[in-house]
Order: C-alpha cells, then sequence, then structure tokens
C-alpha cells in the first residue's frame, strides 16, 4: 500500500532526503522514528503528493504521487507536524468544511465527525472556537479530519505529541483498532515505546537514509545480540545446578544470573524448571538489556557515513 523507492529531495544546495527506500503492506503499521532534522517529516510530506520529489519514485495504493497526486490525496490521511487548524472555527464547521472536500455524503461525514469527536473527547465542546481548546484537543481535531474520510493508507507525524498520557493512550488504541480494521499506517513518533507497542516495522532514517529497517524484534536480536534475561531468587542455592548446555551465562550472584539465549522461547522453560527442580525459589524472569531505545541510540549516535 506504501512503497518508497530511492527517494530523494533536495532544497537548493541541501539535501533532506538521499535515498529512501521501505514499503509498508496492506494493514500494517510502519514506525518511521529519527532525530529531528532527519527527513522524517520531508519524507511524509512526499508521500502525500504535498513535495516533489528531486529523486526516486513513490506510490501510495497502487497511485503515482507525482503523477496521479489528485488521486493520491484522496485515498490519504494525514496528520501533519503543524496541522494549521482554523481557530475561529468550531470543531464541527471545522469537519464540515474540510469532510466537504472528500467524495463523500454529508450524512456519512456528519456521522464520522460525530463518531470520531465522541471517541476522542470533543463532542460536547464541539461549538467551542478550536482556538479555545488545549493544545490536546486541538491535536485530536486534527486527527479527526485526518481520518475523516475513513482513507485506507494513514501518514501520521508525531499523532500523541502535546496529549497527556490518557490522552495518548486513548489516540494509541484507536491506531491500533484502525490496524485491526485492515488500514495502513506509516507513523513519525518520537515516542519509542509508542512505536514498539504499534508497529509491525520500524525503520530508523538519520541524515536523510534509511539506516536500519526490520521488527522491533529483529532490530534488537541484530545490533544488540541475542536477548538477555535476569533470573531472581528468593534466598541463596544451596548448589549451582550446570547451566552450560542451556544458556551462556554472564553474570550471577547468590540470588540472580544473568545469562543470553537465541532461543528464549525453548531455553527459558527449561532453565526454570531446572532451578525449581534444584529447590530454587524463582521469584521473576525477565528480559534486561534490550529495548528498541538501545536500538535507535547505537544507530542514530554512530558516526554518519
Amino acid at each position: 500500500m506504501i512503497q518508497a523507492r530511492h527517494l530523494v529531495k533536495r532544497f537548493g544546495s541541501f539535501t533532506a532526503v538521499h535515498d529512501v527506500t521501505f514499503e509498508v503492506a496492506p494493514g500494517q503499521i510502519l514506525a518511521l522514528l529519527g532525530p529531528n532534522g532527519a527527513g522524517k517529516t520531508t519524507t511524509i510530506r512526499m508521500l502525500a503528493s504535498l513535495l516533489r520529489p528531486s529523486g526516486g519514485s513513490a506510490t501510495i495504493a497502487d497511485f503515482d504521487t507525482v503523477e496521479q497526486p489528485e488521486q493520491v490525496r484522496r485515498s490519504v490521511g494525514l496528520l501533519t507536524e503543524l496541522p494549521g487548524l482554523y481557530g475561529r472555527m468550531t470543531a464541527e464547521a471545522y469537519l464540515a468544511f474540510f469532510g466537504g472536500l472528500y467524495p463523500i455524503s454529508a450524512s456519512r461525514r456528519t456521522a464520522n465527525a460525530e463518531a470520531l469527536l465522541t471517541y476522542f473527547g470533543i463532542w460536547e465542546h464541539r461549538a467551542r472556537p478550536i482556538g479555545s481548546y488545549s493544545k490536546g484537543m486541538r491535536q485530536k481535531v486534527a486527527l479527526a479530519r485526518a481520518l475523516l474520510h475513513d482513507p485506507q493508507v494513514i501518514l501520521l507525524d508525531e499523532p500523541t505529541s502535546a496529549m497527556d498520557p490518557a490522552s495518548a493512550k486513548s489516540v494509541r488504541d484507536y491506531i491500533a483498532g484502525l490496524r485491526r480494521a485492515g488500514r495502513t499506517i506509516l507513523m513519525c513518533t518520537h515516542n519509542l515505546a509508542e512505536a514498539e507497542t504499534l508497529a509491525d516495522t520500524i525503520a530508523i532514517i538519520k541524515h536523510g537514509r534509511v539506516v536500519a529497517h526490520g521488527s522491533a524484534t529483529g532490530l534488537k536480536r541484530q545490533l544488540l545480540g541475542d536477548p538477555q534475561y535476569e533470573v531472581r531468587l528468593g534466598q541463596p542455592l544451596g548448589s549451582t545446578p550446570d547451566f552450560d548446555t542451556l544458556v551462556t551465562v554472564e553474570a550471577y550472584g547468590d540470588t540472580w544470573l544473568r545469562y543470553r539465549t537465541p532461543t528464549p522461547e525453548v531455553t527459558n522453560p527449561a532453565l526454570v524448571k531446572r532451578l525449581v527442580d534444584s529447590g530454587a525459589q524463582v521469584v521473576s524472569l525477565q528480559p534486561v538489556g534490550q529495548s528498541l531505545e538501545a536500538v535507535y541510540l547505537h544507530m542514530v549516535e554512530e558516526p554518519a557515513a
């Protein structure tokens, strides 16, 4: 549903996007991560047919972003980093105005607007000017505008910025529901926990280039090695079981053990069983030392190629 092939964007002598290639399958979410100025927003604007690429090509739902811009814009729901809301309009009037730009009936437009504003907790404030809203409320109105025409492809630039934790969770839940309904989503975010929770795949962009691409689990293993786990015990072991045939022990103490394994789904249950058979009181077993944050920092802090 989303294909970017060797996208390049230059502004005079400055190249904002060098050579970006990725694709997003139908019904999946790709999180585009990177530091400020990495080229994320420029990439989204090219995908939405708001900027013409200097090189390469892209398609949205099989429509070429350069040759078929009107079809692309009808197919896409776009939340920009700076949504440019009309502060003097009410939320209800604002959505009615923008909904009229899409080929949907007035009754469907009204029903969709009410459903979205109700879900995001704005319906009771629909008659107030948007300029009187909090930042989080304005962000929700912008998101409702992006979703009003029920698009198959959704491009989100920092969808939960300026939101309190409860509001951010409601937006994440809604995005997860869109995925379950088969929508295809590209999301830029600085919230790494959000990206890891929602995204099927991660693309990390730095200096206009994709420097890492894959699932969160795959990137962790590729860049950080086999996953590391720690076992905590209720009391010291009387004798230490032999773990050499199961895992590689990296550190241990009287009541804890840290190890790596390439097959945790197999070795973790076997290790716990061996501990219990030895009389150990297992309090917890949890992963340590591997996170999407560690992957992200590993990639963006490396010197540029």
